[in-house]
């Protein structure tokens, strides 16, 4: 593959982990999914490895899996983070630009983020993430990009993202132990946002909610800038376990029972051609009652109510989720930025009701979260509870970009500045020709 490159995917959650491998064409820089693998998860609870054996045996199934799907190994891969230990904040950092003609050059853009980067950190505590917000060259304010602005002071406000170190090593030694090298880790609720928002709901202001089966994950968005990053120890896993406990059946009859109704919401029920009122509440009444054989479900079950397992016992939970959401909007007062409202992403995003449930707790827009179109094997992973393993592919893929062009700046304002305009150019195209 000597015009592409591979990307990994690793996403180890609470219910499964998902193995997506895929090329990235350099020509056309687009994604070819060329392996697809989900198992279910072992080893790990609230999105954090409880267990690492498990865990291990886990990824090295999936990893395999996908491998063989693929027709080749891999040697690296993107892993996603999630769990109550994610917290974030806002720092500045503030530097001289270097060049003698105060032109901003890409080393200034680095050494200033790196400012912003140092922060006094609790020794259990790692940067995941330094991602810039905006940039202030002398007065000016809101600049997204500096390089080539001629300038004397450059500042910069970056969102850090951290997590603990402990939990970032277990999950390193768990995809060491497969023979690879980590090429990042990323925060779920990011890898999520690469992929379910418009620039257009970045401007405006919007909040992604990634609800994984054991935690939950966010990131606000105001006027194209990451505001807020945080972690919800709740989850689409204790929706079943209400439904087990409620229910008086096992967790695997549940999780059957939670999907049969996604799929086949009683409200959804309408009258049938020259059928009478009488007909079709008694229609609508046996409907209402759940058929264990129709689910696959050989547990003994009392007649169950569909109305009545959503409205008593998913709902309330459902409500509890998105109250924590609006609590930590309100506590950095972010509701009134956030116009374009509420994209739910992730397995929970597929609960019958939750965007309804969505809008009127929080009292904003919302929609679900569809990861977009890519190339390849993607017919089984172009669902909500597949966009965080999808979003890791297209960080991966920026990432590639962003690589080799910043690369090409260096080069560039090196010769730039040494030799002149015109001979840098001719300089960096011949070394752009050499490149494969």
């Amino acid at each position: 593959m000597p015009r592409s490159q591979v990307i990994t995917a690793i996403d180890l959650g609470t219910d499964k982990c998902t193995t997506l491998i895929a090329t990235l064409d350099k020509e056309t820089n687009q994604l070819h999914v060329k392996g697809v693998s989900a198992v279910p998860s072992r080893g790990v609870r609230k999105s954090q490895i409880v267990d690492l054996e498990k865990a291990i045996t886990t990824m090295t199934e999936s990893l395999d899996a996908a491998e063989r799907m693929a027709g080749f190994d891999v040697k690296s891969a993107y892993v996603s983070v999630s769990g109550t230990h994610i917290k974030s904040q806002n720092s500045k950092g503030v530097v001289a630009v270097a060049a003698p003609n105060q032109e901003i050059v890409s080393q200034d853009v680095e050494r200033v983020i790196e400012a912003a980067r140092a922060i006094s950190l609790p020794a259990d505590r790692s940067v995941i993430h330094v991602i810039p917000r905006d940039f202030k060259v002398d007065s000016q304010e809101g600049i997204k990009d500096p390089v080539g602005m001629n300038g004397v002071r450059l500042e910069s406000e970056a969102h850090i993202i951290t997590g603990m170190t402990t939990a970032l090593k277990n999950l390193e030694k768990c995809v060491q132990d497969l023979g690879l090298s980590v090429d990042g880790f990323v925060f779920s609720g990011l890898s999520a946002s690469e992929v379910v928002v418009s620039e257009t709901e970045r401007e405006l202001g919007v909040v992604v909610v990634d609800i994984g089966a054991g935690s939950t994950s966010l990131c606000v968005f105001v006027e194209g800038t990451l505001e807020l990053s945080a972690s919800l120890p709740i989850g689409a896993r204790h929706i079943t376990q209400d439904i087990a406990l409620g229910c008086r059946v096992s967790l695997e009859a549940a999780e059957k029972i939670k999907f049969g109704l996604t799929s086949n919401d009683p409200k959804e029920m309408k009258p049938r051609p020259g059928e009478n009122k009488e007909e079709f509440t008694k229609r609508r009444k046996l409907a209402d009652v759940i058929d264990p054989t129709e689910l696959g479900i050989n547990d003994p079950m009392e007649n169950l109510s569909k109305k009545k397992i959503i409205e008593g016992i998913m709902v309330p939970r459902m409500k509890e989720i998105f109250t924590m959401v609006g609590k930590k909007l309100e506590h950095k007062n972010l509701i009134p930025v956030i116009p374009a409202g509420v994209i739910i992403s992730g397995g929970g995003a597929e609960t019958v009701g939750i965007q309804e449930i969505a809008r009127r707790t929080l009292n904003l827009p919302a929609r679900i979260g569809m990861p977009k179109e890519i190339k390849g094997l993607t017919m089984d992973i172009h669902n909500p509870s597949f966009v965080n393993s999808i979003g890791l592919l297209e960080y991966g893929r920026q990432r590639a970009g962003k690589s080799s062009a910043r690369s090409g700046i260096q080069l560039g304002s090196f010769f730039k500045s040494v030799f002149g305009k015109k001979f840098s150019e001719a300089i960096s195209s011949f070394f752009k020709s050499l490149m494969p």
